[in-house]
């Protein structure tokens, strides 16, 4: 079963369970018991037909149930929740930032493409922007052979408004740092133009390694992804779906703070 502190979290995003005025039909199982079995297929990786009869409901009921959901945006909206539970308790740290991406390897789909680290193999790219602790705030899925560039202004964008122990709601780094893949006029003036400090390596000029000590936080971010075992290959022709599972890896690493 899902963990009470986190079921609590996710009744207040969840859609209602639709009516069915003329009855009938078998009993719906139960969004908890379904919850759960889609944990596990993200931290396990099994497919969806090799869920373990314990569980309740079968693979079918909880991908029915999984498209649902993402198709309502329950992830994203779970995650943003247990952002807000770490801001209100002080444990997320704006001062320094970090943005980085990790590439995985993928079947046919939407938002994949040749890889050109990978051999050219058809793969992804997993964006992310963490806090100084590595809890992730931002995150975003593209074709492996998108410019890594191109998903900062996306990615900044995309922190949602998360409450603070004091003072309103914030959704600006003080500082972001970043590799030499960022290293552009625009970005560099685009992020002056918002009042975010930014470190980002210049090409040419300075080696990425002198970033080390503080970018590597979102390295440990990429490895605490990887035990959602399954980022490890996107199989989800869906890009959407392949979104939703690095959501669910997201909030259950963010959820680990909260209860830590």
């Amino acid at each position: 079963m899902a963990p009470d502190d986190l079921w609590e979290l996710f009744e207040r995003v969840v859609p209602p369970a639709p009516e069915r005025p003329q009855g009938g039909g078998r009993r719906r199982h139960g969004d908890r018991e379904v919850l759960a079995a889609i944990i596990f297929v993200a931290t396990s990786g099994c497919t969806w037909n090799q869920l373990p009869p314990g569980f309740g409901p079968s693979g079918v009921t909880a991908f029915r149930r999984f498209t649902e959901w993402t198709e309502a945006r329950v992830w994203a909206k779970l995650h943003r929740l247990v952002l807000d539970e770490l801001g209100a308790q002080g444990g997320l740290d704006w001062s320094r930032c970090v943005i980085d991406l990790v590439s995985v390897r993928a079947l046919k789909g939407r938002l994949t493409g040749p890889n050109p680290t990978d051999r050219g193999k058809n793969g992804s790219k997993i964006h992310l922007i963490v806090d100084r602790n590595g809890l992730p705030l931002s995150l975003g899925v593209s074709a492996a052979n998108l410019h890594d560039s191109q998903a900062l202004i996306p990615l900044v964008r995309g922190i949602p408004p998360i409450r603070s122990r004091r003072g309103p709601r914030r959704r600006r780094p003080d500082k972001l740092h970043g590799d030499k893949g960022y290293d552009y006029p625009h970005l560099r003036r685009w992020l002056s133009l918002r009042q975010i400090g930014h470190r980002i390596a210049r090409r040419g000029t300075e080696s990425s390694q002198r970033l080390g000590r503080h970018r590597w936080v979102v390295e440990r971010t990429v490895s605490w992804l990887s035990g959602c075992r399954r980022l490890h290959r996107r199989y989800e022709r869906n890009p959407e779906h392949f979104l939703a599972f690095t959501a669910i890896a997201a909030t259950l690493i963010c959820h680990r703070r909260i209860t830590s």
